[in-house]
């Protein structure tokens, strides 16, 4: 097997908007502090990894990510990584955006979603352009350091998630059963024949995280399987422990 370089894909940390609940898009949102200690909390597992090369979204949250997490790295911007075109959604409440009837296609049959308004993306076209950036930046890396090199790209939660539904071989409409948290890292390596996918949303947390978190009031009884659009804002840095009395 002809080996080739390995990226480690970094969702950038909490925001503003992912506290507020609103769908961020590609407005110019900052990390929050907890979002800001997310990205240097990660930053101590990346710092001895010998990156040939760091690339980002050109979107504040990311460059901000990549900043804390390694202050010696100087980013190429990739605008193909940029957020998702979430057109006329683009910085609505994410409560308000669940009861539009595309919400539910957009948990459904996202391959067929084009978000509204003049600025609204496909989202199989958000796939397309994500994927060819990732794959284009991997040749680059391995041709120029070698196929033991190790690279990294800091983008957003679906982006990041249709990423890994391309190596996994999913269809776009089964990636919204990926979950990509706030500064977690994911790591592929690409091959001739097929990708493969090392690491899953991993943030080193305690595995208490896992215990499911209470339930809020949902208007829908099959709410609870949606998918959050924008990848959602994890769990609180402080949220680890079981709930009690529920």
């Amino acid at each position: 097997m002809l080996c080739v370089a390995t990226v480690l894909l970094l969702r950038h940390g909490r925001t503003t908007a992912n506290v507020e609940g609103v769908l961020a898009g590609r407005r110019p949102v900052s990390l929050n502090d907890e979002g800001r200690a997310q990205a240097v909390a990660v930053g101590e597992r990346l710092r001895d990894l010998p990156f040939a090369a760091v690339v980002s979204s050109p979107l504040p949250r990311c460059v901000q990510t990549v900043a804390a997490a390694l202050p010696d790295a100087v980013p190429a911007l990739e605008p193909n990584l940029t957020e998702v075109g979430y057109g006329d959604w683009e910085g609505g409440q994410l409560r308000e955006l669940a009861k539009e009837p595309l919400w539910r296609v957009v948990q459904q049959h996202p391959a067929a979603v084009t978000f509204p308004g003049e600025r609204g993306e496909a989202m199989p076209a958000m796939s397309a352009r994500a994927v060819a950036a990732v794959r284009a930046w991997d040749a680059k890396v391995t041709a120029s350091h070698g196929p033991d090199a190790l690279w990294l790209a800091c983008s957003h939660g679906d982006v990041i998630k249709a990423i890994i539904a391309d190596a996994l071989g999913l269809h776009l409409d089964q990636f919204q059963r990926i979950v990509v948290d706030p500064a977690s890292v994911t790591a592929i390596r690409f091959t001739p024949a097929r990708p493969f996918l090392l690491r899953l949303n991993d943030t080193g947390a305690d595995l208490r995280v896992l215990i499911p978190p209470p339930r809020p009031d949902e208007p829908r009884e099959d709410a609870e399987s949606d998918a959050v659009v924008g990848g959602g804002a994890g769990r609180p840095a402080d949220d680890a422990s079981p709930v009690v009395g529920g």
